[in-house]
């Protein structure tokens, strides 16, 4: 029979199962590969848009032969379902954002509200409010987030008073799974887009072209490897909470250029909530470049991600490079675990490390396998003298075959590799510096101690029972988040009236930052090579904040098991002793009153009737003769100098008194104004 000639009803029927079919068939394709899944999914797109398309023209004629608003819901859902999984293969926000439209139209017009429905249709309105809140989170509507999941508790409290059943129980553990996420990340509800913004964040425009790479080309972020495992860590659907802030730290801000601040926020708090920022009337930029495709792992075995990871070396396109964050625990044998070391034997074990690592660097013949750090197949001993084998992630009960060693990780090698760890002993995997097959990987490796709640340490396995997600994974997203909860301070009260907003406090001073690297005549030409790329640029520089933020901590500088480590070694400019990176920590702390938890070579005190927007140069002797200052007034006390700064500022000043002391300067509020004063000017 020719198509139209049958009932609409049946033509119908015909239409779902083909559509149906297709859907299925997506199934049987693996989450990672570029192989024929591009193919099926426009067939599944196509079959749902006729579908769609002739439900709409003929719907009167179809619910008169008894078509249920449920079955219209049923096939806007599977259509969302694909916009997702089609985001989820290419990264691209655009399919989000589809996505989210064929379910809110679900929700405006109530599909699956149907008075008379039975536990089948309960459970297609549950499952599609817990995707839906997926939806939203991913795409930083908060408030619609927080409100899908107050109507998902009352449909599985009804549930539960209506059925009884093992996914009555199922149900309720999704809900606290949910409850439990949104009260873990409920920090950037009141904050920026964790998002790289073009408005917000260095743009790459803005920095000079990197030099100092030996010949080769810059290497751009083609593939992200997400990877998580952690027993009771926060997660929500197969997204747990670490992972969902690194898939944010690398896409762009849909809005790009389009993007603002919304007004209009009650209770002093910052302008500019994420619930109340989005896409401008739903518009996105076009001159967006695409997203890096991400493969998001939850709780993966060893093999899988290793032939993950094989797949996107296999078609990573030239002059690119793949991300590997891997953020789990560990278990060092099976009768001792990290947990049951003392401070003081990781403290002595990450001391010797880093004073072998210090020696590798001044002696050009030694190397990774020469050194006692670079064991056999990449086991190392642990502070307690047992052997520390790599991360765990496995059952308990087969721990042998389901460790991740540095040496697995080997002929991956071949090709270029950032590679971040976050985990208790996540510096295990330095012996991969210097022993790569072919490419310089870079590594990015969390402290072996977490920061708790109560200012002490506990290892970083431990940090996911206090529903928080990782401290490092947190600064390398959320940077002045993760500065605000290691201080046990609220976000929420800054900017004051009149001072400078920290987060672009800290936008400035990466550019700076950013230019400090690029320029470097000693920067090591595998950390030049990503230096192009704005995620990979940024997360450097949030690792860079990071590590002096620790450093320069009263309570955890100079404690090596609090410090992350980075391979190969950044250049000098950039430790935490500089005095350009401690000048930044220290006016932002000091813009947020909590200078005195810091110790740092320089000290600064700023007008309290002025912004505190200027950046504290190191300052030190040479530095006057170097911008040719030599005038100063003379007082019982010896030299001094009464200096008006502007840095990086033109239009706010900061007045100080600089005494001379010893070999560098020391600065305390001015006593006089009679002295003759200076302008210096760092632009």
């Amino acid at each position: 029979m020719a198509p139209g000639t049958q009932p609409p009803s049946e033509e119908y029927r015909a239409l779902v199962d083909k559509a149906y079919s297709k859907f299925a068939r997506l199934r049987e394709f693996p989450p990672y590969g570029r192989n024929k899944w591009d193919y099926y999914f426009h067939k599944a797109f196509q079959a749902y848009s006729t579908l769609w398309k002739y439900q709409q023209e003929n719907r009167q004629k179809l619910m008169e032969v008894g078509l249920k608003r449920w079955e219209i819901g049923e096939i806007a859902s599977r259509i969302g379902q694909l916009y997702y999984n089609y985001y989820l293969r290419t990264s691209n926000a655009k399919f989000l954002s589809e996505s989210f439209i064929f379910y809110e139209a679900i929700m405006s017009r109530e599909y699956f509200k149907d008075s008379d429905k039975d536990a089948s249709l309960a459970n297609k309105q549950l499952r599609y409010c817990a995707r839906f809140i997926v939806i939203c989170l991913l795409l930083n509507r908060r408030e619609m987030a927080h409100m899908l999941a107050r109507q998902l508790r009352l449909l599985v409290d009804e549930y539960g008073h209506t059925y009884q059943g093992i996914e009555v129980k199922e149900w309720k553990l999704v809900m606290q799974e949910i409850v439990r996420f949104l009260k873990a990340d409920a920090a950037c509800d009141t904050s920026r887009p964790l998002r790289y913004s073009v408005l917000l964040d260095p743009q790459h425009s803005v920095l000079p072209a990197v030099e100092k790479l030996e010949g080769k080309k810059p290497l751009q972020l083609e593939d992200a490897i997400l990877a998580s495992y952690y027993h009771n860590e926060v997660k929500f659907s197969e997204l747990t909470l670490d992972t969902f802030r690194m898939l944010q730290a690398l896409e762009w801000e849909p809005s790009g250029s389009l993007y603002r601040m919304r007004t209009g926020m009650t209770g002093g708090n910052r302008v500019g909530s994420s619930s109340n920022v989005g896409v401008v009337e739903e518009i996105a930029d076009p001159s967006l470049p695409p997203n890096p495709h991400k493969y998001i792992l939850y709780r993966p075995t060893v093999q899988h991600l290793l032939l993950v990871l094989g797949t996107a070396c296999e078609e990573l396109s030239t002059d690119s490079v793949v991300l590997l964050y891997v953020s789990a625990s560990v278990s060092l044998t099976p009768s001792l675990s990290l947990n049951q070391l003392t401070i003081n034997q990781i403290q002595s074990y990450v001391s010797t490390r880093s004073e072998e690592s210090g020696d590798a660097e001044q002696s050009e013949t030694s190397t990774p396998a020469d050194s006692p750090k670079y064991i056999g197949n990449a086991a190392l001993t642990s502070p307690g003298g047992s052997v520390t084998p790599g991360l765990w992630m496995g059952s308990k009960h087969s721990p042998g075959s389901n460790f991740l060693y540095p040496s697995d990780i080997l002929p991956f090698t071949r090709r270029p590799l950032f590679i971040i760890i976050d985990s208790d002993n996540s510096f295990i995997f330095e012996s991969i510096s210097g022993e790569e097959r072919g490419e310089s990987a870079v590594l990015l490796l969390s402290p072996s101690m977490q920061i708790d709640e109560k200012g002490t340490g506990t290892p970083t396995s431990s940090s996911h029972l206090s529903n928080t997600g990782n401290l490092f994974t947190f600064f390398l997203t959320a940077p002045f988040l993760a500065f605000c909860r290691l201080l046990g301070i609220s976000h929420t009260s800054f900017p004051k009236q009149g001072q400078t907003d920290p987060e672009k406090l800290l936008s400035t001073s990466f550019v700076e930052w950013g230019t400090a690297l690029v320029t470097s005549t000693i920067i090591s030409p595998a950390w030049a090579r990503v230096l192009f790329d704005p995620f990979l640029r940024q997360l450097v520089l949030r690792f860079i904040f990071c590590r002096a933020v620790i450093a320069l901590h009263a309570k955890y500088g100079g404690k090596p098991e609090f410090a992350p480590r980075c391979c190969p070694a950044l250049p000098d400019e950039m430790l935490p002793e500089s005095e350009v990176v401690q000048a930044m920590v220290l006016q932002l702390a000091t813009l947020l009153g909590v200078a005195d938890q810091f110790q740092t070579s320089i000290t600064a005190v700023f007008d309290s009737s002025q912004t505190a927007t200027n950046a504290v140069a190191g300052l030190h002797p040479d530095f006057f003769q170097e911008k040719q200052i030599p005038s100063c007034t003379t007082n019982d006390t010896g030299p001094s100098m009464l200096g008006c700064l502007d840095v990086g500022m033109k239009t706010t000043r900061t007045i100080m008194h600089y005494a001379a002391s010893g070999e560098g300067w020391s600065m305390s509020p001015c006593q006089t104004q009679t002295s003759r004063t200076h302008k210096v000017s760092f632009l």
